[in-house]
């Protein structure tokens, strides 16, 4: 058995996104990756690491990514080979935690092994909560196929590199939930409406039928979790979230009225706004399909009015970005966007308490709290003033921490592996 670590810091000002307030003069004392004790300063133990003049705040949560997305071409990547598409993913995964992101839900194509890679510190990455393939119907918006493709009998085959699986029919989607689960998925990703990123569907198309996506919440729900779904439309988002559907992703064309179903239903939104901004502005020369641009621009400009309507209705929100291939690197970004419409706070509580509530993990992760993972950014700067010191690439934060133990560590006269006391 490994001998347990204990690791103090002291003069630290926690930033506590559930209350929005700065709580300075704190000890936060890590053991066996959990926060064991939080404690005036007068408790610091001897060794206990200066943080002084920093802001301490929960490591971040993006509830929408793609880590095996590592070409804008959602068709090409599917056909990349199993270990290039593996060993692709690894650099996004690390440069999502030295940004700060120490979990991320992935919306398809993450399975259980790249969860425990991350996880048993293999390859240094966030923790990852896996969807597998997510499920969409043929001619959907998982349907990369172009139209003089012969359809295959089945999906027999697994293709890292593939963000979906093609299936239909009730019984069909049931024993998919089932296979996904199986294999490691921790939730179940749907594709209720026409996509940007695909060939085929059109934004306004619907997503499979009632009866399928009841039959898909249903498999969800007796395994013990839950059901997110792609959807732009206000009708394709309304008949998922009275399907079952507990989170939407994109919500772009999301109106007034569906709004106030979400909160009545007490279904969450993901959004993705940035991801438009940068297949608008950088799509075209990082490779993504000519033919789909047009796409763009009709989500685009109506996902920053989205934010707004959910927000006035009361609809919680959770921090995604959705990137995809060379854009990975503007993740952050999405917060200086929501930050403008929202102020600085309720970015902060998207990536940290709103999507642990998604995640169903709210007491463990997303807050600086005793018994929580000891997940800790240490920053320069004051996020609630200046949100601009979680972008630029994870500049401002001096020390990442991921379950205790160190991902980045610039702290003064602090070892990078070990400043720690032994228990």
């Amino acid at each position: 058995m490994p001998e347990a670590t204990t690791i103090a810091f002291k003069h630290c000002t926690i930033l506590h996104p559930e209350t929005g307030s700065l709580e300075a003069g704190k000890c936060i004392v890590v053991e066996n990756g959990r926060i064991s004790a939080i404690a005036d300063d007068s408790a610091a133990p001897e060794k206990a690491i200066d943080a002084k003049g920093l802001t301490v705040m929960p490591g971040m949560i993006d509830c929408h990514v793609h880590v095996i997305a590592s070409d804008m071409d959602l068709g090409r990547n599917a056909l990349l080979p199993n270990v290039l598409a593996s060993f692709r993913s690894i650099p996004i995964l690390r440069r999502m935690i030295e940004r700060g992101f120490t979990t991320v839900r992935d919306a398809g194509g993450a399975d259980y092994s790249l969860a425990q890679a991350t996880e048993t510190g293999l390859i240094t990455g966030p923790r990852i909560f896996p969807s597998g393939r997510a499920l969409s119907q043929t001619g959907g918006h998982g349907d990369f196929r172009a139209r003089n493709d012969i359809i295959e009998p089945c999906a027999c085959s697994q293709k890292v590199g593939a963000i979906a699986r093609v299936v239909d029919g009730v019984d069909n989607v049931r024993r998919a939930v089932r296979e996904e689960i199986q294999k490691g998925a921790t939730q179940i990703k749907i594709m209720a409406s026409g996509g940007v990123a695909s060939p085929n569907d059109p934004i306004h198309f619907l997503g499979y039928s009632e009866d399928e996506i009841i039959a898909i919440v249903e498999e969800a729900s007796n395994a013990g979790t839950y059901v997110m779904a792609h959807a732009y439309t206000p009708q394709a988002i309304q008949r998922a979230i009275k399907c079952g559907v507990r989170t939407i992703e994109h919500g772009n064309l999301l109106d007034e009225a569906t709004a106030r179903i979400m909160v009545e239903h007490g279904a969450f939104l993901v959004p993705t706004t940035v991801t438009y901004d940068a297949l608008f502005n950088d799509g075209p020369r990082f490779g993504f399909p000519p033919a789909l641009m047009p796409k763009i621009e009709a989500v685009r400009s109506a996902g920053i009015r989205a934010l707004s309507i959910a927000h006035e209705a009361g609809v919680e929100m959770a921090f995604g970005s959705d990137l995809l291939g060379k854009t990975h690197d503007q993740q952050a970004n999405e917060f200086k966007i929501r930050a403008d419409i929202l102020g600085n706070l309720e970015a902060i509580r998207s990536a940290t308490t709103v999507a642990a509530k998604v995640l169903q993990r709210e007491q463990e992760l997303g807050v600086v709290k005793e018994g929580a993972y000891a997940d800790l950014l240490f920053i320069d700067g004051n996020p609630l003033d200046d949100i601009s010191v979680l972008l630029n690439q994870g500049s401002k934060l001096k020390a990442i921490m991921k379950n205790g133990e160190w991902v980045k560590n610039e702290l003064e006269n602090q070892p990078a592996q070990d400043s720690a006391t032994r228990a």
